[in-house]
């Protein structure tokens, strides 16, 4: 659409009336060359002296270019612009930040399908958080991987995309065999850290219990506390086992609850998908939306008409004038 961006400047539309009512041409008195013989050369001349000034009268013609410049002139003054369909940005409002944990153990076969059938626990995380991913649009989403230390795989991104195709990548032992819980907090709260949205959200999944950690996950979980970071962890596996297996239920139900998260436990698939629906509807999509319109200046358009209009009126005219000049009387 088209619009004026100072329409109020057309009030000055009127001023060359108000100019022509309010001051009308000065008149005043000047010295001329007296002639002793004026009377013979005014009757010769067929003209009746007056007193008074001569305000030259302007023609239809000219009144009407001069009106229609100003015109021109104003409207450009006024600014028309040409105003495209607005656009729209989602801005997104949350960074979520996935810790998975890929030690030896994640290769264990004790995943049971919903038909029954049993899998590894690395390939149904990979299908539960691929789909937890895709749900999350309106979100930036990163990836740290950790097993002897952490490891951050995807920054903060809203290519969702990427980080699906690096989750279904991920092979349990690439990290290390053992588990360190701990600095994989201390990693997540550094890359939180250059980070400006309002909120902020790890989800940990592991199986194991901390062994090769030099932060203690609870000294790290204050630090993310106070840098308002929320936790939900996940544990996964069999509670049961001993050593490196062993999942640490107490430490992870505090890890959350000191954090202002959840803990939540998927003993198979179904379980883990539940875990993850549970997390989305705690987290809904929530975006600031940035809309602007782009401009286009169009004040040169009627300001070249206006010099156009006006050269060529005065150019004719005046060219009009020499000929008449030259011609012979």
């Amino acid at each position: 659409m088209y619009q004026l961006d100072l329409p109020w400047l057309l009030l000055l539309l009127p001023v060359p009336l108000l100019v022509w009512w309010l001051l009308p041409p000065k008149r005043e008195t000047s010295t001329s060359i007296r002639l002793p013989f004026f009377d013979q050369v005014a009757r010769a001349a067929g003209v009746t002296p007056s007193e008074g000034s001569v305000v030259a009268r302007r023609g239809w013609v000219q009144t009407a270019v001069l009106a229609l410049a100003w015109c021109l002139i104003v409207i450009a003054l006024a600014r028309p612009q040409y105003v495209d369909p607005p656009i729209e940005k989602k801005e997104p409002q949350r960074d979520i930040l996935l810790a998975l944990d890929l030690s030896q153990s994640m290769e264990a076969k004790d995943f049971r399908t919903p038909q029954g059938a049993l899998e590894s626990r690395i390939d149904a995380v990979r299908q539960v958080v691929a789909g937890f991913i895709g749900k999350r649009g309106g979100d930036r989403i990163g990836l740290i991987a950790f097993g002897d230390a952490p490891y951050p795989l995807a920054p903060f991104t809203m290519d969702h995309a990427l980080v699906r195709t690096m989750v279904e990548d991920l092979m349990p032992g690439i990290a290390g065999p053992r588990t360190a819980l701990g600095d994989s907090l201390g990693l997540a709260i550094r890359m939180f850290e250059k980070t400006t949205v309002p909120e902020k959200v790890l989800i940990l999944l592991t199986d194991g219990n901390d062994t090769a950690s030099k932060m203690p996950p609870l000294k790290a979980v204050e630090v993310a506390k106070a840098k308002n970071v929320t936790i939900h962890t996940i544990g996964i596996g069999d509670p049961d086992a001993t050593g490196e297996d062993k999942l640490d239920l107490a430490t992870l139900k505090q890890i959350a609850a000191s954090s202002g998260g959840q803990y939540f436990f998927g003993g198979n698939q179904q379980e883990l998908a539940t875990i993850y629906d549970t997390l989305d509807r705690m987290t809904p999509e929530d975006q600031k939306v940035l809309t602007w319109r782009p401009r286009t200046e169009l004040f040169h358009w009627p300001t070249a008409a206006a010099a156009v209009l006006l050269g060529g009126y005065y150019l004719i005219s005046g060219g009009a004038g020499l000929i008449r000049r030259r011609a012979p009387g």
